[in-house]
């Protein structure tokens, strides 16, 4: 994988072997990002990431200049990975080591852009607890956006707050508003 644009554009990072991730593909996160340059201008904005697996997309908001990242990772290997990768590139992040599930029923911030990546298999139910969870609890700032990627099986044409989705391949991005 490699950071897309910034200061740290053209970066490889190279994924521990023995942690299961699977992170974003660059086309998806070229395509991604090219959708949000439009709309926000990242220094104002704050970012939490959700399920950041090897931190691909923390890693790529950071350089792009947002300074307010929080990710959060119940894997300890991944998120040693994500620790020592902040620390060489530099980049201040809040790294969390913990369920999601239990960090969205805990914290009281909000943030402008919220981006999910759960695993595949990850029940349609659990989804649907992500999004009532962000948005019940008012984690989604006025103007922000909720970010799902997912296998291009699934569907949330009939969620509340859905706004419209993107495939690229074998995934897809459901954005979902205030």
């Amino acid at each position: 994988m490699r950071i897309i644009s910034g200061i740290h554009k053209g970066r490889r990072i190279i994924a521990p072997k023995k942690e299961s991730t699977r992170p974003t593909t660059d086309r998806s996160k070229e395509a991604l990002f090219n959708i949000l340059n439009n709309i926000y201008t990242w220094e104002d904005s704050s970012v939490l990431d959700l399920f950041a697996g090897t931190g691909n997309i923390s890693y790529e908001f950071a350089s792009r200049g947002v300074e307010k990242i929080v990710t959060v990772e119940i894997n300890k290997g991944c998120a040693k990975f994500i620790d020592q990768t902040a620390k060489k590139l530099n980049i201040n992040l809040k790294l969390i080591n913990m369920d999601v599930f239990e960090f969205l029923k805990k914290t009281d911030s909000s943030f402008d852009i919220i981006f999910a990546d759960p695993p595949y298999n990850l029940p349609l139910n659990n989804f649907q607890e992500i999004i009532d969870l962000i948005f019940k609890n008012n984690f989604i700032k006025e103007k922000g956006l909720l970010i799902i990627e997912h296998s291009k099986h699934y569907n949330f044409l009939d969620y509340p707050r859905w706004s419209h989705s993107k495939k690229y391949g074998n995934n897809s991005f459901s954005f979902f508003k205030k």
